[in-house]
């Protein structure tokens, strides 16, 4: 991490959390036992929130992408969340460090509201930093943050 660089670890349980089917049987005609198939392996996703400026509230669309990211998730085991919450470099760089904190918690709070199975969540904000290449120039699309589901088979 990066100095400036914020990070914070919580542990996320899930209430009611029931079993997943890794995979189902079907018996094809003529009663001999099909193979069963098991589903793809469990692959790492990332997905990007992306906030209007000097906001940390979710958006419907970044609600609808948390909704899907953890859909895919339901079948695998979560084994960590990384949320990562970024500010452009309009601003103080303590305010943009402070905003990147509530866009960490908004985006963590509505994640867990989709019922993503449990799993540790590696929390951090990056405020501005890295938000200006060494040339001077402003990065695009920095109002935003970074989740990552770490995910493998059950």
């Amino acid at each position: 991490m990066g100095l400036g660089m914020k990070t914070w670890t919580i542990a996320a349980l899930s209430a009611g959390a029931g079993l997943v089917l890794a995979g189902c049987a079907t018996t094809p005609p003529g009663g001999a036992r099909a193979k069963i198939e098991t589903p793809a392996a469990c692959e790492d996703l990332t997905v990007h929130i992306y906030f209007e400026p000097e906001s940390a509230e979710v958006t419907d669309e970044g609600r609808a992408v948390l909704t899907q990211a953890a859909s895919s998730a339901k079948a695998c085991k979560v084994e960590r969340v990384k949320v990562l919450g970024l500010a452009d470099a309009v601003g103080a760089p303590a305010a943009n460090l402070e905003l990147s904190k509530q866009r960490v918690a908004s985006v963590t709070k509505a994640l867990i509201a989709t019922g993503l199975p449990a799993g540790e969540f590696d929390l951090a904000a990056a405020g501005q930093q890295g938000a200006v290449t060494q040339s001077g120039d402003a990065r695009p699309l920095r109002r935003r943050a970074d989740v990552t589901l770490e995910l493998t088979t059950p």
